[in-house]
């Protein structure tokens, strides 16, 4: 069964939203581990949306590779 256009893409943004949330808790408790001072949330919160920006132009670009092979 095939997934429609728009539940793909309420799924692309609910992972997308998750793993915003999850990277700022996780650099909120890992950096300090590795020596790194606490930053603040809003800091975390952009290097979070830097990190997952980079995330989704590589995940285009293998996608579209990938597709590339099926045709």
């Amino acid at each position: 069964m095939n997934q429609s256009r728009t539940m793909s893409l309420v799924e692309a943004v609910t992972n997308t939203i998750l793993g915003i949330v999850l990277a700022v808790y996780t650099q909120i408790l890992v950096f300090p581990l590795f020596g790194l001072p606490p930053l603040a949330v809003s800091t975390n919160v952009q290097l979070a949306f830097v990190f997952t920006a980079v995330s989704l132009v590589r995940s285009y670009i293998v996608r579209r590779i990938f597709n590339s092979f099926d045709s």
